[in-house]
């Protein structure tokens, strides 16, 4: 029976990584027909109680999703910490894993990362997150640029989960970094950037984050989240 494996062992992190760096597992997951709502009973039923030192939560593909793919499970928290402190997280977790195989088609990629720049969503309408998977030849000229684009565009920016960041553990399709906006729908979030790419300071910004390849964008709904 396939698990899920998590990678929450605290003693592996060294004393000289920053606390104030999230950190983030994703494994992708094709869930079976009509079995979402039975993924979401399973975890109220075993782990509701749980309060992690961060965060988890399911999200659903809505546009690129890769192989099959239909839904992510993403856990976050931070640097140095462990996100299950205090809790019973092994009995709790063996239980919804065994009950998740009941609902899980196939089992995609696993992988981890870095969230470098970011500012926390407050709208709670915006349940729809847009990634950009890229490769950048400067990292930190790309954050310089980035974080200036988020103040610079203060308004347009207002309510929204923006971030940016890195991949450190199986860069998926071979990208090593990302970037990732909230928005009310897709349709919603397109009129954002029809808006701020007519304006001359957005594309001179964008000019300077530097060369970048792009790998992939998709979009996934957040259905539930406990933190």
């Amino acid at each position: 029976m396939k698990r899920i494996i998590l990678l929450f062992i605290s003693s592996l992190l060294t004393a000289a990584l920053s606390a104030q760096t999230m950190m983030f597992e994703i494994q992708e997951i094709k869930v079976k027909d009509f079995a979402e709502q039975d993924i979401l009973a399973a975890y109220e039923t075993c782990c509701a109680d749980m309060k992690p030192n961060g965060g988890f939560g399911l999200q659903r593909y809505e546009f690129g999703g890769d192989n099959g793919m239909t839904h992510r499970l993403v856990y976050y928290w931070e640097l140095g910490e462990d996100l299950w402190e205090g809790t019973n997280m092994g009995e709790k977790f063996d239980l919804w894993s065994a009950q998740m195989d009941n609902y899980v088609e196939e089992w995609g990629e696993r992988y981890m990362g870095r969230s470098l720049s970011r500012q926390a969503g407050t709208n709670e309408d915006y349940n729809l997150t847009h990634i950009w998977d890229f490769k950048t030849d400067n990292p930190n000229q790309f954050k310089t640029a980035h974080d200036k684009i988020v103040k610079t565009f203060k308004k347009e920016n207002e309510g929204r989960w923006i971030a940016f960041g890195t991949y450190d553990v199986n860069y998926p399709n071979g990208a090593t970094h990302w970037v990732g906006v909230s928005g009310f729908s897709e349709w919603e979030l397109v009129a954002l950037y029809d808006k701020m790419q007519n304006q001359s300071e957005f594309i001179k910004l964008i000019a300077e984050r530097g060369k970048t390849e792009d790998v992939r964008d998709y979009m996934v709904e957040n259905l539930i989240t406990f933190n």
